[in-house]
């Protein structure tokens, strides 16, 4: 078994007593003190995570724009400089590979961040999706001035560069997340300014006199921001993050903390409601999919898929017992009808809720449905997603 990878921030968790878990090929904080209380400081005040495990690929050039408008589902030459879009690279049949987002940083220039584990799959699709726009320009085939081929403009090909071994990753995420990073010693220059920077946007900022990337972007369903470093300022940005968010409520928070979060907020986790056997429509992102597009990987399949695929919903349920990923769903008259993708005691609303796949037949809110949690059939009713959304 090969080792795993470590953060440029191994050192600080380990030094805050952290216990670590693998996530994706990397040695990753799991937890610091209590999964509890980490969950409970971004709700109320304010959580610090290590997501340097996260992928990063710059795509340049004049062909940039249109090459993604071919290799992911969504339209991204549309996007103005400074904003940021969730997005769905798809294979041939319309699986999802990873979800990804994009951040338009120039006219030829985009950040993409994909998921630690995918990270071979997207560069490997990448690639392949530029040599499949390089050959269909060396057949000859037309590609009006506008690009709405969607992959290639003129004669420039799409330029890929991973940077993910060089960049670090710290996430501030919570209701006092802005504060704390406009309190941040060593953060200046930051523009525009945080407190006029709309979701899913992005600041360019300096630390330490070196480039500071700022996304209001998150994991959590609360406000928050994602900051991008070189490796070598990572541990001075977290020290003084730290230091900065201590008297306003901060904790450093783990993965556990991380993933209770993402489920209340009813965001999809990667091999849990996402993957390559589900379709964007299944798990209730068709509208990130424009499918209006002339072409893109993935539109033929997605055009021609059955409208009775099982579908993601919510479940509420009784008691304390939670259903797990991998649980049968089933019905009435104890048939199973689907299973549990992700699932938890939900701290924040002091009830299970879990996300499943049910078909459409039975995906309308307020339908009754039972959890098989080892054996036992719990009271469950489906609801609309997400499960908690903040109020401000």
């Amino acid at each position: 078994m090969p080792d795993l990878r470590t953060t440029a921030l191994a050192d600080r968790h380990a030094a805050l007593g952290a216990s670590f878990t693998d996530f994706g090929g990397w040695d990753m904080p799991v937890r610091y003190t209590s999964d509890l209380a980490e969950h409970h400081a971004v709700r109320t005040a304010a959580g610090l995570f290590d997501i340097s495990h996260m992928a990063e690929f710059l795509v340049t050039g004049s062909g940039a724009a249109a090459f993604l408008d071919y290799a992911l589902a969504g339209r991204i030459s549309t996007m103005k400089v400074g904003k940021a879009k969730y997005s769905l690279l798809l294979d041939d049949q319309g699986g999802v590979i990873d979800d990804v987002i994009v951040y338009r940083t120039g006219d030829e220039y985009f950040l993409v961040i994909s998921n630690a584990g995918n990270r071979a799959l997207v560069a490997d699709a990448f690639s392949a999706r530029v040599d499949r726009a390089a050959e269909i320009m060396r057949s000859g085939r037309e590609v009006p001035a506008d690009g709405a081929v969607g992959f290639v403009v003129g004669t420039e090909r799409a330029r890929i560069e991973d940077i993910s071994d060089q960049t670090s990753l710290i996430a501030v995420q919570g209701p006092r997340a802005r504060e704390i990073v406009e309190a941040t010693a060593g953060v200046t220059d930051v523009q525009p300014a945080l407190a006029d920077l709309g979701y899913y946007a992005w600041s360019a900022g300096r630390f330490q006199d070196e480039n500071l990337f700022i996304a209001r972007t998150g994991y959590t369903g609360e406000d928050g921001f994602e900051l991008m470093v070189p490796n070598a300022l990572a541990p001075a940005l977290w020290d003084a993050l730290l230091e900065a968010g201590e008297p306003l409520g901060l904790v450093p928070a783990g993965l556990a903390a991380r993933d209770t979060l993402r489920l209340e907020a009813g965001m999809p986790l990667h091999g849990h409601e996402l993957s390559t056997a589900i379709l964007p429509a299944q798990a209730g992102l068709g509208r990130v999919v424009a499918g209006d597009k002339d072409e893109f990987v993935g539109k033929d399949a997605l055009a021609a898929a059955s409208d009775d695929l099982p579908v993601l919903v919510g479940l509420v349920a009784e008691g304390r017992r939670a259903g797990r990923a991998g649980y049968a769903v089933v019905d009435a008259a104890g048939t199973p009808v689907g299973e549990i993708t992700s699932g938890a005691l939900s701290p924040t609303l002091g009830h299970p809720v879990a996300m499943a796949f049910v078909p459409p037949a039975l995906a309308e809110a307020g339908t009754s449905l039972f959890i098989d949690v080892r054996g036992t059939l719990i009271p469950a009713t489906v609801t609309a997603l997400p499960f908690y959304r903040r109020t401000a």
